[in-house]
């Protein structure tokens, strides 16, 4: 009778566990508190490609810089951006946790900003320079030293700002509920659409306005923005759902790593004898048990229990968790994956370079209006919005039917799907070259071919960019475990900084090989003597060659599996149903 009583106890505690649990989640995070994640994405955006877009013809005409040095300077800013995500995430998962991380890199955005909207006052003489008409006068030393300050200020506070906003902006959808878990998947694709959204506005009206010399006011809406971003993330304060941080995960993988190398004549156990410890909780602070994978077996004789180990206190060194384990096989899976898409980065980055110097020596006149070649970048980012939501309305819920699978495809086959349509881009850019020489006007730098012939490979990396970048965000956090979740997001943002030195490095090989003797090179001053067209079909067959390796890489990877996960799904689920029963009565 006493042990009857106490199940029919523990059933009821359970009960009340799981409804006030259910209750907590209700007051917190959900789409209400994501769409001010969303708005902070699109204002931060906004604020940033409203110095980034611009910055290189800062650089020429208020400093007075070369084309050369300007494009240098511009590409280890960019770069930098990318890095510092890296440096973020770290602090993000091990110490600070995502909103304080969060928060502390939008403040120095915020004042990057300020410093640059206060040095450009200074630097903008006479007023109005800058235009690429009027030139500016010499400045201090300590005009140009605030000025960069600023500008890597800036880099530092939105590099780390973005991959933890991605994470933390996942953290309010719980995985255990069948409803969160397929709004986790769609933030990520409204996620990369609010950040087209402020770019937009970036790349056309900021553009004009700093283009004809107004460039503290376009400083000064950036700043405007930023403010506003920082204010409505603190709006949700008191309402988003936190994730505790699991601890700096370098010490975790190394004693992984130099367990198993002083194991290493040691023959693995089977995976139901290595060393986990007892009960639900993890070793590792915060983080859900991950179950035994095959790959890497080299790595479980770090949780092999050995004579030595038997008794005694465990040394962390010589005898780790399969948890700890599974991490570091985790990063080692995901890495294979991660270096194929930086060939893609490498084909997005031509859009700001290539693209922009290919439209220049095309014929850009509506009428008496000239319209500027960086603008044209106004189609990759329209065609990012429609194609989000061509994907999110239509291809998700058609595939899913036919696939059975909720998301509508994998992550792994929706990047390599933007693998495919970025090679297409490419071959569609050395069409438009070839048309542009053939339509060449003698002593003339310019060809009588217009712009709009660039449409095709501007749309063509808008769509990629909706398969690859957004399935790089979901996969690289989904994949992640839950003691490295910023890290995993930060990668895709690391593929991009790579992109751009990869980009640098073959452009310069690819100069150094075919400009020998007298010739002038695929891509010289005068793109006129060169051919542009076979750079453009090199990144194709290498974006090709990628895919294949890609493919590889995709059929080899498995994913994460965590303890519980199935069991506690259908425990939401079950509760789900009787919440609709109690609604009903």
């Amino acid at each position: 009778m006493n042990e009857s009583s106490n199940i029919n106890d523990e059933k009821e505690v359970s009960a009340f566990s799981v409804s006030t649990v259910s209750l907590i989640q209700k007051r917190t995070g959900g789409w209400r508190y994501a769409s001010l994640l969303l708005v902070n994405q699109g204002l931060a955006t906004l604020a940033f490609f409203g110095v980034g877009v611009n910055l290189v013809l800062f650089l020429t005409r208020v400093l007075d810089q070369e084309n050369a040095e300007a494009a240098n300077n511009v590409s280890k800013w960019t770069g930098t951006v990318y890095m510092c995500s890296l440096i973020a995430a770290f602090l993000s998962d091990s110490y600070w946790g995502r909103y304080l991380t969060c928060a502390i890199f939008q403040i120095i955005f915020v004042v990057g900003l300020l410093l640059l909207s206060v040095s450009s006052f200074f630097l903008i003489k006479p007023n109005g320079c800058g235009d690429g008409d009027l030139p500016c006068m010499p400045v201090s030393s300590v005009c140009i030293v605030s000025f960069y300050l600023s500008i890597y200020l800036i880099a530092f506070g939105y590099g780390g700002h973005q991959p933890t906003l991605a994470t933390f902006g996942a953290d309010q959808f719980d995985e255990k509920n069948p409803t969160e878990r397929n709004s986790k998947a769609a933030f990520f694709c409204y996620f990369y659409f609010a950040l087209n959204v402020g770019s937009l506005f970036s790349n056309t009206i900021l553009v004009y306005y700093e283009d004809t010399g107004k460039w503290t006011l376009g400083f000064l809406v950036s700043l405007g923005s930023a403010i506003m971003a920082l204010l409505s993330f603190v709006l949700g304060t008191h309402r988003y759902r936190y994730v505790k941080p699991c601890g700096n995960p370098l010490p975790r993988v190394a004693q992984v790593f130099v367990a198993a190398a002083k194991k290493w004549k040691a023959v693995p156990s089977n995976p139901d004898r290595l060393y986990e410890i007892a009960g639900p909780e993890s070793a590792i602070k915060g983080s859900r048990k991950i179950l035994h994978s095959n790959e890497f077996e080299f790595l479980d004789k770090a949780a092999t229990i050995t004579e030595k180990d038997a008794g005694g206190r465990n040394d962390p060194w010589r005898l780790c968790t399969i948890t700890q384990v599974e991490e570091a096989k985790c990063v080692l899976k995901m890495l294979p994956i991660w270096l194929c898409t930086i060939i893609y980065s490498v084909v997005f980055t031509q859009m700001a370079s290539l693209f922009v110097e290919q439209g220049d020596a095309m014929n850009s006149n509506i009428g008496d209006f000239h319209l500027p070649a960086a603008s044209m970048s106004a189609f990759d980012i329209c065609s990012v919005l429609i194609c989000t939501g061509i994907y999110c309305r239509i291809l998700v819920p058609v595939a899913g039917k036919v696939s059975g699978n909720p998301k509508g495809l994998s992550e792994l086959q929706r990047m390599g799907i933007g693998l495919i349509i970025g090679m297409l881009a490419m071959i569609a850019a050395g069409t438009t070259e070839l048309q542009r020489l053939k339509h060449v006007i003698p002593g003339d730098k310019e060809s009588s071919l217009s712009i709009f012939w660039q449409i095709p490979q501007y749309v063509l990396v808008g769509a990629s960019e909706v398969f690859m970048y957004v399935g790089q965000l979901e996969f690289f956090n989904g994949q992640a475990p839950d003691g490295i979740k910023s890290f995993g997001s930060s990668l895709c943002m690391a593929s991009i900084s790579l992109g751009n030195y990869v980009s640098s490095m073959l452009v310069n090989m690819v100069m150094g090989i075919t400009a020998k003797g007298n010739k002038p090179g695929w891509i010289p001053d005068d793109l006129n003597t060169g051919h542009m067209d076979r750079f453009y079909f090199l990144l194709a067959v290498l974006t090709a060659f990628d895919f294949v390796i890609y493919l590889f890489c995709a059929k080899w990877y498995t994913c994460i599996s965590l303890e519980g996960t199935e069991k506690e799904i259908i425990e939401m689920e079950e509760q789900q149903v009787d919440d609709d029963v109690l609604r009903r009565v």
